[in-house]
């Protein structure tokens, strides 16, 4: 059976009128887009852990992290842009954030090669942030401090103020600067903590 371009052309314009066709706009990190303006993965009340340890992944360089920064902001918009980013990946938009969109529908990163990503026993950070402020250096200090970096990382996440469903998995590994390697991987669901892997070998 033929179809017309008059019945084709109706179908579009009814899919679109039902919101069935999205034409989502897809954007490089960081060719055309910044990423989010956050040093690393940690934020108030969501803090990746297992029983004994807790771990924090930087997306850009921990160097540049402003010394009275709380941490526990996440957010940190402008200044979070100036500093050089550890992973690349891209951003898919409904409309675009120049079309006044909160959020990405969805993000994947991966690192550049070697993201760092801190550790500390959980029962330390505990105690540090009870005050409700971290900062780089106090986070630093901690008696446990464990540096290391990534040399595998992945990425998927699903924002709140873009995604329907908020999601992160976080997929990571590679080596302690004491030469021990490390396993981090992590499942979150609407913000809440669902599976945590942190295993040093």
């Amino acid at each position: 059976m033929r179809i017309s371009k008059t019945s084709i052309l109706l179908f579009v314009a009814v899919a679109i009128g039902m919101g069935i066709v999205y034409a989502n706009v897809r954007l490089l990190v960081p060719q055309e887009s910044p990423g989010s303006p956050f040093y690393a993965r940690i934020e108030r009340g969501l803090i990746h852990h297992t029983e004994e340890w807790a771990a924090i992944a930087f997306y850009r360089d921990p160097s540049c992290v402003p010394l009275d920064f709380n941490l526990l902001d996440l957010f940190d918009a402008p200044r979070a842009f100036g500093c050089a980013l550890t992973v690349h990946g891209f951003e898919s938009w409904k409309n675009g954030p120049s079309q006044g969109d909160m959020a990405p529908i969805q993000s994947k990163l991966q690192g550049d090669g070697a993201v760092p990503i801190w550790f500390v026993r959980w029962n330390e950070l505990q105690a540090a942030v009870a005050d409700d402020v971290l900062t780089i250096g106090e986070l630093e200090s901690l008696p446990s401090f464990l540096e290391g970096y990534a040399t595998f990382f992945e990425e998927t996440l699903h924002p709140m103020g873009g995604a329907q469903q908020t999601m992160l998995e976080i997929i990571a590994y590679g080596l302690l600067e004491d030469g021990r390697s490390f396993e981090y991987k992590v499942t979150e669901v609407k913000g809440t903590l669902k599976h945590v892997t942190i295993e040093f070998k």
